[in-house]
């Protein structure tokens, strides 16, 4: 202060009581209103679980706490907001202006400790969030009674010693791994079917269509799968079939060479476990309806019943019990529909009505914006790709495939599975029954806090509270069975990929068939825990996706498009070898991870490896650099996405280029193809 006379301090401290008094009925403004649409008292009075008492003395702590760290934001706002009217005011007076500012200026540190509070409050509200979801979810689970745990288990049970029955015994490779070749086309393709549309499907299209503003533009997506699937009957398949092989990657290193086999089976193992492991997260959250337990829990019970039933007949078992559940949860589907009617006057005729009233049956987008995801052009022109890649070059599809007799018996499992199309409008039809019916009966206060915090588990919801005892245990069987087939298939292929690239190769090259059984039921036991372990994980990654079936299928991207652009490759009759791919099948990751990732950390990864790549085609292309120059240009690209400001947000934070999910995978693919032609080299 001593640099300015007492004149000049006189008059800045009278305009900065000015301001304070002038601002103080303000103060109201910058107190943070209550975030729940429930009291604690509301919740609480429909709670009778024996932790009730438990959780009222946790809510009462973290409330005072956050009462206090409220107070404390509230003021420091409203300290930061005068000073802000403080310097725009002092600014304009010469004898004061930039030198007492600059002298005095507190108004960083201001900024920076309300940037604190603000993430001390949201730190607190999250963990007064999880104590009030959790008291709903204990209550909850209260409605599922014994009688259902028990047609769970007899379900259980019972598909177990049939799956076994059906797959009868596994003496050789091709018997646990192909099925002997000997599965009726029809129960691949329910398996397929069961498989594809999975806990996901079954919990999240209810709740696209339950939602706010939520409808059934999701069904477009369809145009492209259906097609997807004939273009892989009648190109991929009679490829794979000329000779016996166990995995698209098999023919993808007979075309290219044997590095491509490892490459693309360590992309499979990649992908499988980012996608399935997102899978199974997402089916044991809508299991915490019945276990009333955290996450962990759930994940466990379907990965101790998966890895059991892929151990005890490979994927003979698999495709039998996939049939199984694929039969149950569609007359899950048509029983949970059947209630919704008979609860509404008018049935299922005014369920319609009020659903076309309310927008829930709007089927067709076609607007042009390629951030949105639910349009007929992503159906028509993106997804098909995903289905490409997911069905035609994924082990996880293709493996059912190869387990039927023939060429022709393959082809009918892959096209007649577009029935999974029928299965979709049905569970988007359930969703808009379910809006239907909250909205003549409305949610318990529990239910409405859980939905609340994670509309996904609307229909688990349903089922435990609406559905009478038994059905409601068989419809939660349905929805176990689905978890189920998600994760015992993809053990299933990895098995298979583990034994074929790396066991046999590198460690017992000359077993017997008995040994590769036993081992592939070993390798089975530690894929289903590190499975496990990351389906817990998924937790923690889920919370950078808008939702979770945009954050399933971004798993899926990362590694589709580069096993889809290889295939294709592979499939040219101008045939290159592999040279291109190991610039091609990186860059179609990196270009992924650059859509859906831009933080500082992130886009550090990418920056290096775009580096790195480039300087390892000066390295190893430096007599050819043209294709230096395609590399050069493929990376600027992936760089671009990443780094490229093309805006702001609403909030004021940095826009960056995105596209909806479905463009990822024909981009992926695009790279892939485009940089193993073009860099590759003829092969003779």
């Amino acid at each position: 202060m001593s640099t300015f006379d007492l004149e000049q301090q006189t008059q800045a401290q009278l305009i900065w009581t000015k301001i304070a008094a002038e601002n103080q009925d303000k103060y109201s403004e910058f107190v943070s209103p209550p975030v729940e649409t429930i009291s604690d008292s509301a919740l609480f009075a429909e709670i009778s679980s024996e932790k009730k008492n438990d959780y009222l003395n946790q809510l009462k702590t973290k409330r005072i706490l956050l009462n206090k760290l409220n107070n404390e934001l509230a003021e420091l706002k409203f300290e930061s907001a005068n000073w802000d009217q403080f310097v725009s005011t002092i600014e304009n007076i010469p004898e004061l202006g930039s030198m007492y500012l600059k002298a005095f200026s507190p108004q960083h540190d201001l900024k920076n400790l309300v940037s604190q509070k603000e993430s001390q409050v949201t730190k607190l509200q999250k963990e007064i969030t999880d104590i009030r979801v959790n008291a709903s979810l204990s209550e909850i689970s209260l409605s599922f009674t014994i009688q259902d745990w028990i047609t769970i288990v007899i379900y259980l049970t019972l598909t177990t010693i049939l799956g076994g029955l059906l797959a009868g015994k596994q003496s050789s490779m091709k018997d646990f791994f192909l099925g002997g070749r000997k599965l009726p086309w029809a129960a691949v393709s329910g398996s397929i079917i069961a498989t594809e549309l999975s806990a996901a499907t079954f919990l999240i299209a209810p709740a696209i269509v339950f939602s706010k503003g939520g409808d059934m533009t999701y069904i477009q997506l369809a145009v492209g799968t259906i097609i997807a699937r004939f273009v892989i009957g009648y190109f991929f398949i009679p490829a794979y079939f000329k000779r016996e092989i166990y995995s698209p990657y098999d023919y993808m290193g007979n075309q290219l060479g044997p590095r491509v086999k490892n490459i693309t089976s360590i992309l499979f193992m990649i992908g499988g476990i980012l996608a399935q492991g997102a899978r199974v997260y997402i089916a044991a959250k809508a299991l915490q309806v019945v276990t009333g337990t955290d996450i962990v829990v759930s994940t466990i019970i379907i990965g101790v019943v998966s890895i059991g039933w892929t151990i005890m007949g490979g994927i003979a078992t698999v495709i039998w019990t996939d049939t199984i559940q694929f039969l149950l949860f569609t007359f899950g589907a048509i029983l949970a529909l059947f209630f919704v009617g008979t609860a509404i006057d008018g049935g299922i005729i005014a369920v319609i009505s009020e659903g076309i009233k309310a927008g829930k049956f709007n089927m067709l987008n076609l607007n042009f914006n390629p951030k949105e995801a639910y349009t007929i052009w992503c159906g028509i022109f993106a997804t098909g790709f995903l289905t490409l890649g997911s069905h035609g070059t994924d082990q996880l599809m293709a493996q059912r495939m190869f387990t039927c007799k023939n060429e022709n018996e393959a082809r009918k499992a892959i096209i007649w599975s577009s029935a999974s199309v029928g299965l979709t409008f049905l569970l988007l039809f359930v969703g808009a029954g379910v809006f239907i019916y909250y909205n003549h009966f409305p949610l318990s206060n529990p239910g409405q806090v859980i939905i609340d915090n994670d509309s996904m588990k609307i229909f688990a919801i349903y089922i435990v509270q609406v559905m009478p005892p038994i059905l409601s245990g068989l419809l939660m069987a349905a929805l176990f069975a689905t978890a189920i087939s998600t994760l015992d298939s993809i053990l299933a292929a990895l098995s298979q990929t583990t034994i074929s690239i790396l066991y046999k190769p590198f460690i017992k090259k000359d077993g017997s068939d008995k040994h590769y059984v036993t081992a592939s039921r070993i390798i089975v036991l530690i894929w289903g825990v590190f499975l496990i372990a990351f389906a817990i994980y998924c937790d923690t990654i889920s919370k950078a996706f808008a939702d979770l079936i945009q954050f399933a299928l971004a798993m899926a991207a990362y590694t589709y498009g580069a096993l889809l652009g290889t295939f294709l490759l592979a499939f040219l009759p101008t045939k290159r070898d592999d040279f291109g791919l190991l610039w091609g099948v990186p860059l179609s990751m990196l270009i992924v991870f650059a859509f859906n990732w831009h933080l500082p950390i992130p886009q550090i990864i990418v920056f290096l490896a775009c580096f790195i790549l480039v300087v390892q085609a000066f390295r190893h292309i430096k007599e050819e650099p043209a294709k230096i120059i395609y590399v050069a240009i493929a990376a600027g690209i992936v760089m671009i996405v990443s780094f490229a400001v093309v805006g702001t947000t609403a909030e004021g934070t940095p826009a960056y280029i995105n596209l909806a999910w479905p463009w990822h995978f024909p981009i992926g693919a695009a790279m892939t193809f485009v940089l193993g032609y073009l860099v590759g080299n003829k092969k003779d």
